[in-house]
């Protein structure tokens, strides 16, 4: 079994790692490495979380089989078979055992061939701390597939034996020399989004592996690893692809189901987790970023023809145009300088780290007991919050859209315990969520227009002319519609 963490880190900063005083106990052993990694046309080893591939060690090649890994935040952990071969040409699939040839069962050997190369050097180091031992490894270099090219440059931490929070000490010690930053993709998953075996995409909410027995302290990190999970798998397409708005969003739904089930800390009496905070703080750092995305790509499209329609002249000019473009720009920046920033990385570790404990529920629950003792109590705070829906007041829709959300983090994080039977209400209360999100993007897209510079008279009266026909719809829509929350209302409430 592979145990590892994986960072990233930019080239210019490979000095200080390499300097790093926790590094000097020992001479590092340094040799180039080049890998093949096979796969057939259909990729169907990849299809079932396998990397097969051959690497070429000095004058020796060793060919390595992993299965499907298992991540929680940085930290990776996935079954690996290594064993030494006579070339690198094709695998030898005579050298692997009947564990893991069971897991190449229905396809075709001879259907196997190269698809990607990844080629780089390594320099690792040994360093070992009581009856832990760890090896710090620095690759530099590339990955390679269909004549396009991707350069590496990280540091994995792998666990040869002892303890995995070894791993998070030294991470945090080479976090104080280099501003490392999360990087969960393998070398693999990264050759195959090069050679278009995978389209990237944000990565959506994690179900997380809690079944009826369980006890509720494990299914409470579960809920918090399924979280931490989509967090740190939509931080490298947040930063490599920041246009597309989609890994911001799923980003910071992560870290509100994050938040959410920190809150849960206190119903199994444990003390609140010390990454609450900082966690707030991150969101709140983040909410301009996401807010111009909403405006540019939500709200902006909407009422652009309204205005265009009314008389020419007060069509939105280009110059305005480019005003919003550039603010939500650098909001997006300011965003992804956050994600790079030494204190991100640190509270990602920090919360893996925790998680690798598992804590015990003061009343000895198992997770069925607990998650419905939860959602009830959601539920109830959801129903005082919608009393009187139609003719609720802002700060009361803003109240009753953050228990809607609380409320839906919460029937999603459970729903593996009570199956098919979620739908109808998760659905539901999906809407009624999206109902009380509209008004929330008017305010906001108010909120910014008036934060912006007024660089010119046309432009600050078109500024001016956006946020009145945001103010004149949000008057439109003053009384909200009963009907998404009777709706919900009437759904079966499943954990009853």
């Amino acid at each position: 079994m592979e145990i590892e963490l994986k960072l990233a880190l930019q080239p210019r900063h490979v000095a200080r790692i390499r300097r790093h005083s926790l590094l000097n106990s020992g001479k590092p052993q340094q040799h180039p490495l080049l890998s093949i990694y096979f796969d057939t046309p259909k990729f169907d080893l990849m299809r079932r979380g396998i990397a097969l591939r051959v690497r070429r060690i000095g004058k020796q090649w060793i060919q390595t089989l992993k299965a499907e890994a298992q991540s929680v935040g940085a930290l990776t952990s996935r079954p690996e078979w290594e064993v030494a071969v006579a070339h690198g040409g094709q695998p030898d699939f005579s050298a692997l055992p009947q564990a893991a040839l069971d897991l190449l069962t229905g396809i075709k050997h001879k259907r196997i061939a190269p698809v990607f190369t990844t080629e780089f050097r390594r320099t690792a180091w040994q360093v070992v701390h009581s009856k832990t031992q760890a090896e710090v490894a620095l690759d530099r270099g590339k990955i390679t597939a269909a004549g396009q090219y991707r350069e590496i440059c990280e540091v994995e931490i792998e666990l040869k034996s002892g303890k995995p929070e070894y791993l998070f000490d030294i991470a945090v010690q080479l976090l104080h020399a280099a501003p490392l930053h999360i990087e969960p993709r393998s070398k693999a998953e990264r050759g195959y989004t090069l050679c278009g075996a995978v389209d990237p995409g944000a990565v959506k909410s994690v179900r997380p592996a809690i079944a009826h027995g369980q006890p509720a302290g494990e299914a409470w990190h579960a809920v918090l690893q399924a979280a931490l999970v989509q967090l740190s798998a939509n931080v490298p397409g947040f930063l490599d692809n920041a246009h597309d708005i989609e890994y911001l969003h799923q980003l910071r739904v992560a870290m509100r189901r994050l938040r959410a089930g920190t809150g849960l800390a206190e119903s199994l009496e444990q003390a609140m987790p010390g990454w609450g905070q900082p966690l707030r703080e991150l969101m709140h750092a983040l909410n301009p970023a996401r807010d111009w995305d909403v405006f540019q790509y939500e709200v902006l499209p909407g009422i652009l023809p309204v205005l265009a329609a009314q008389a020419q002249h007060t069509a939105t000019g280009d110059d305005t145009l480019a005003v919003l473009q550039n603010a939500a720009t650098q909001a997006r920046q300011r965003a992804q300088a956050l994600l790079l920033q030494p204190a991100f990385t640190q509270l990602i570790l920090d919360i893996g780290r925790s998680l690798l404990t598992t804590p015990t529920d003061a009343h000895q629950r198992d997770a069925g007991t607990w998650a419905a003792t939860i959602l009830e109590q959601r539920w109830q705070k959801l129903r005082k919050r919608c009393h009187g829906f139609s003719g609720l007041s802002p700060a009361e829709r803003h109240l009753a859209r953050i228990a809607a959300k609380k409320m839906r983090y919460s029937a999603e994080a459970f729903a593996p315990l009570y199956g098919k039977q979620t739908a109808p209400f998760i659905t539901a209360l999906a809407a009624l969520q999206d109902e009380l999100g509209v008004e929330n993007d008017r305010y906001m897209a108010m909120q910014l227009l008036n934060e912006l510079p007024k660089k010119n008279a046309p432009v600050s009266f078109q500024l001016g002319q956006l946020s009145g026909a945001l103010a004149f719809a949000a008057a439109q829509h003053d009384r909200l519609s009963s009907a998404s929350w009777k709706r919900l209302a009437r759904s079966t409430l499943f954990w009853r």
